[in-house]
């Protein structure tokens, strides 16, 4: 048989391990596995490097909302430039965009939107809010939703639902998983005269303290255990969550970030000031020790960046007025490569967190595992290549990350997206060919 593409000589990182094997791919998929696979318009040599599945991003803020996003910060297309950069392929862009994606018209036009806009395939979060709750259920099967996102605290625009009868109105309604940003809104705002002079950018974490998220996931768990409606907990920062969710895994799903696994307070903040700002906010180390735990064991389901790029000028704010928010998505794979040769954790479980996992709770179709019949994604890496990140190289139009001058051991060489090399060597190659992926209804 004759294929589109073979990859050959390349260590695969399959779901059962690690194999020397070729993949071919024919229309975009995975066609074969195995050696002498037979003709090829295209041959790739992987020789020296591990074939990952295609990394998938599901926690990104790209600022756009079909209409170009926000100059001079972030759009669609220079977001997604940076994700097949730092060998991502696929990415879930988040509602609270201008407009916003929380009904049909704006979310059936940033779905039409992304051909021709996006470098990677893109998934789409639809936003609740308290005039769209009932409408929830229909807006989660629209073609590229990947899932309902509920700002339960710290919100923008009208996209805040907070109170537990209207996010249980929301969860009976519909039956895919929900994903929440799970602060307590209630203790936010009780606390934030407290703050509201000013102070050090470290208050940032005690203001937004470790019972705010708390009181949030469990709050959130128990209305998913009423209503039989699975969840997924965003972000979760504290020692204490990861202990309470471990315990609930029957309904609740349990995202981490790169930040809350490699940066720590009070030196984050020292060092970074309002470039360490974000919601929820970095903690101390026994949080950052309790999220490698829960990597370990199995409660983490997903890894993030959380990328929501400011314009260095709203980062350099005093606290409190500082813009909450870090750019990732360019950054989030060579740094965890790096956590694999560190021996945090193996190479194999960077995929199951990093694309079959996002796949899993999200329901994406054909992502997320290097088999017969999926989307021929692949994130092929040099696992002890050495490079530093730094600001020149960020693609995002703000230009900075919170990780300038971090030496990495592991980088991406190649990112290959439905079997087209879209990134060789830090060049993209083509025009954008990102689509919208498809998730099951």
């Amino acid at each position: 048989m004759s294929y589109d593409l073979i990859l050959e000589n390349g260590t695969l990182v399959l779901p059962w391990g690690e194999a020397e094997a070729d993949i071919a791919v024919k229309n975009g998929k995975i066609a074969a596995i195995g050696a002498n696979l037979g003709q090829a318009a295209e041959r790739f040599n992987a020789k020296g490097l591990h074939v990952l599945p295609g990394v998938i991003d599901p926690h990104v803020h790209f600022r756009d909302g079909g209409k170009g996003g926000i100059e001079g910060v972030e759009d669609m297309l220079s977001g997604s430039l940076g994700a097949v950069l730092g060998g991502v392929t696929a990415c879930f862009d988040m509602p609270n965009t201008n407009p916003a994606g929380v009904d049909v018209a704006t979310l059936q036009a940033k779905h039409d939107y992304i051909n021709g806009h996006s470098w990677c395939d893109i998934g789409i979060f639809a936003g609740a809010t308290m005039d769209n709750l009932d409408e929830t259920g229909m807006l989660e099967s629209l073609p590229g939703v990947c899932a309902m996102k509920v700002f339960a605290g710290s919100s923008t625009g009208n996209l805040l639902v907070a109170d537990d009868v209207s996010i249980e109105r929301l969860m009976r309604s519909g039956r895919r998983r929900v994903s929440f940003h799970s602060e307590d809104e209630e203790r936010l705002q009780e606390r934030k005269a407290e703050f509201e002079k000013g102070g050090p950018y470290s208050d940032h974490y005690v203001w937004r303290d470790v019972e705010c998220a708390f009181k949030g996931t469990r709050r959130i768990t128990a209305i998913a255990e009423l209503t039989g409606r699975p969840a997924h907990i965003l972000h979760v920062s504290t020692a204490e969550e990861f202990a309470f969710l471990r315990e609930h895994k029957d309904l609740m799903g349990c995202e981490v970030l790169v930040n809350h696994l490699l940066q720590a307070a009070p030196e984050v903040y020292e060092r970074l000031g309002g470039y360490a700002v974000m919601n929820p906010p970095l903690r101390e180390k026994r949080h950052m020790d309790a999220a490698w735990a829960a990597v370990a064991d199995g409660t983490v389901d997903n890894i993030g960046s959380d990328h929501a790029p400011h314009p260095r000028a709203n980062k350099e704010k005093p606290w409190p007025a500082v813009a909450a928010g870090l750019t990732g998505v360019q950054t989030m794979l060579p740094l965890m490569l790096s956590q694999v040769n560190e021996g945090r954790f193996s190479l194999l479980r960077l995929a199951q967190l990093m694309a079959e996992g996002p796949a899993r709770i999200y329901g994406a179709v054909g992502k997320g595992r290097i088999v017969a019949g999926n989307d021929a994604d692949f994130s092929v890496v040099a696992l002890k290549a050495k490079r530093r990140i730094e600001n020149d190289w960020i693609a995002s139009q703000c230009g900075w990350t919170p990780f300038d001058g971090m030496d990495c051991t592991g980088w991406p060489m190649a990112t290959i997206i439905r079997g087209q090399v879209v990134m060789y060597e830090g060049q993209v190659t083509g025009e954008p060919m990102g689509r919208p992926v498809n998730f099951r209804s």
